[in-house]
């Protein structure tokens, strides 16, 4: 590997706390963007019980399996959609349309990746669903596509 030009494999990152203010979120979006590495955001409640099960599968399959290393690495964070902070349910949630919790969406460049994100529980439960997933999402090394504002035109 001395000499070769691929870049080398970046490891996964779970960040080990919620995001429960909008600052938090764009801090880290920020840092995504500027790494090139997508942020993966599960949007959860304190009082939903699919998320407590949708979780700990992620936090598998990025952290132990290091699903998504191998196409150039995630970041991963859980944020509190229900958080006042976050002006609640009808704050930040309803701005990157999340209209159900639990909901995976990732960042890319700072932009949701709309198109990709995933609600439907039976997908959230399936992890060869969220293997694949994962390894798109880590494909995309800050090139977007998949959403956004201008649904990745750009």
């Amino acid at each position: 590997r001395r000499f070769s030009t691929r870049p080398p494999l970046l490891k996964n990152r779970v960040y080990p706390t919620s995001v429960r203010r909008e600052e938090e979120l764009e801090t880290l979006t920020l840092m995504s963007a500027s790494s090139r590495v997508p942020l993966i955001t599960l949007w959860t409640t304190n009082w939903c019980t699919s998320c407590k099960a949708v979780s700990p599968l992620l936090r598998e399959l990025i952290e132990k399996e290091g699903v998504g290393e191998e196409q150039g690495s995630v970041s991963f964070v859980e944020v509190e959609a229900d958080s006042p902070d976050l002006g609640g349910i009808g704050g930040m949630a309803l701005r990157y349309g999340i209209n159900s919790i639990p909901t995976l969406l990732a960042f890319d460049r700072q932009e949701p990746q709309i198109e990709t994100k995933v609600s439907k529980l039976g997908d959230l439960k399936d992890k060869n669903f969220l293997r694949t997933w994962l390894e798109k999402e880590a494909s995309r090394h800050g090139r977007g596509g998949g959403g956004g504002t201008f649904s990745g035109l750009f």
